[in-house]
């Protein structure tokens, strides 16, 4: 399960049609604590940090208040929102998937060892259009489709991703991107063939029912808002399902840990005094020991939650 797959990202298209932002409906108690965070350094600078998932479900935003007070206040005060991508990449970022991902030939059962190849067909074999296209991809990209099947079938819709809401209820400008379109692609596309090879494979060392219950864990941790607490349960079942503990390394680096250190320093660049501003990034990249908040601290920012 990478960090994309549930943070908002550039691949979850190819899995679910675009659809416009919503807004919420159906009753709900109260909206959940969610992982947010206020970073502050000297002169003033103060970032608030959201940790977001890219499909949710409709009680996440109770439609009279999706996201509780402290958020909306620190919405309001906000000169500037920043998502992973800018919504006018993220506009495009299906015609670079495409480009870089998908073949014009079935090429996935030629990139793929004979085995790993099997497994995926026994994994879809109810399920044969989703076959006939998944052979067209390459291998990282088949990876991130079949983590975006199992989080639907975790119960969760895209049109309820976190990024949506924030739109409906930021109804200033300006919206930026932590990173370009390019940078998260080259995070994919650099991957060595043996990366992407354990990415599948690690997507299909547990059976679908079981992926969903992680998929389901990791939501309900979400609503419970400890980004460390997320990071632990992360690195735990990153470690239970590696196949090769050291290509499984590589990966949480160049998907993970590489992106952190980025989105890290562009979010201290985009910090001005008196200028408050709201960065939202998927959940898994906050928490833990080289997560966002833990770099920033290094930049001199003091964290506390919000």
């Amino acid at each position: 399960m990478t960090a994309c797959a549930l943070g908002g990202s550039a691949v979850d298209a190819l899995a679910a049609p675009a659809s416009a932002p919503r807004t919420a409906a159906g009753a709900a108690q109260a909206p959940p604590r969610l992982p947010f965070y206020i970073a502050r350094k000297a002169n003033n600078r103060t970032v608030y940090i959201l940790g977001t998932m890219h499909a949710a479900k409709p009680a996440d935003y109770p439609p009279n208040q999706p996201f509780r007070p402290e958020i909306l206040d620190a919405l309001k005060r906000a000169t500037l929102l920043a998502f992973e991508l800018s919504p006018d990449d993220l506009v495009v970022s299906q015609n670079d998937v495409t480009r870089y991902g998908v073949c014009d030939t079935p090429c996935l059962p030629k990139q793929l060892p004979d085995a790993l190849w099997k497994r995926l067909q026994w994994r879809l074999r109810d399920n044969p259009e989703a076959l006939a296209e998944i052979q067209k991809m390459r291998p990282w990209l088949a990876a991130l489709l079949i983590e975006t099947y199992d989080s639907l079938a975790a119960g969760l819709q895209t049109e309820y991703g976190t990024e949506a809401q924030l739109e409906n209820v930021y109804a200033k400008y300006p919206i930026v991107g932590l990173e370009t379109l390019n940078d998260q692609m080259r995070a994919f596309t650099n991957l060595r063939n043996a990366e992407q090879w354990e990415m599948l494979a690690q997507d299909l060392a547990q059976t679908p029912q079981q992926n969903a219950a992680d998929t389901r864990q990791l939501h309900a941790l979400w609503r419970e808002g400890d980004a460390d607490k997320l990071a632990a349960w992360s690195a735990a079942r990153s470690l239970r399902l590696a196949q090769t503990p050291e290509l499984s390394n590589a990966l949480d680096e160049k998907i993970l840990y590489r992106r952190n250190r980025r989105f890290a320093r562009r979010i201290a660049d985009l910090s001005l005094p008196d200028k408050p501003i709201f960065v939202a990034v998927g959940v898994l990249h906050l928490g833990g020991p080289r997560g966002v908040l833990a770099k920033l601290r290094e930049n001199g920012f003091s964290i506390e939650p919000g």
